[in-house]
Parts: structure tokens; sequence; C-alpha cells
């Protein structure tokens, strides 16, 4: 199966969190939080959503950050993702 986004929807797949810190201290599973970097998955047509032109610009392959609290995560074929709005997007990171 593959998820096709629609409208201005991107999906995402977490990238793994830190589990040492830079001075090599290592952190307790509950200790690290949700991590708010992903990689984009799938990208949506964009065009007319609610009366706008919206225009895609985060492509597939790219690492961004996006807001803590947005989104719906799913799981697909024992893979966990989420889908955002392009919106939700706060930085490309390159």
């Amino acid at each position: 199966m593959k998820l096709v986004p629609l409208g201005d929807r991107v999906v995402l797949k977490h990238l793994e969190a830190e589990t040492t810190t830079k001075s090599g201290i290592v952190l307790p599973g509950q200790e690290k939080e949700k991590p708010q970097q992903a990689e984009v998955i799938a990208v949506g047509p964009g065009g007319m959503v609610d009366g706008k032109e919206i225009k895609m610009e985060v492509k597939v392959g790219d690492q961004v950050i996006y807001s803590k609290y947005s989104g719906t995560e799913v799981k697909l074929e024992d893979e966990k993702y989420v889908i955002v709005k392009q919106s939700d997007i706060l930085a490309i990171i390159e």
C-alpha cells in the first residue's frame, strides 16, 4: 500500500531521536521528546484549497521541522507516519 496525500497535505516519517548528547550522555527512553524532525515521504498536489491557491514548497526527500502538536499519526505496514498540512511545516533542514 501507498499513502497519497490530497490537497496541501504532506506525509512525513519521523527521524530517529538522538539517544546520546554531544557530550556523550546516554538518554533513557522516557527522557526523549517526540521528535519534530521528519523526512518528507509524499507531497500532495497543492492547487486550490479553501479558495486559495497553494503552491507546494517541499518535495520528497526533504528533511523538515514541523509543529509539535500538529498532524495525524497513521501506521501502515509496521511504519509510523504523520500527515500534516504544509502550513504546519516550519522549516526545511539544508
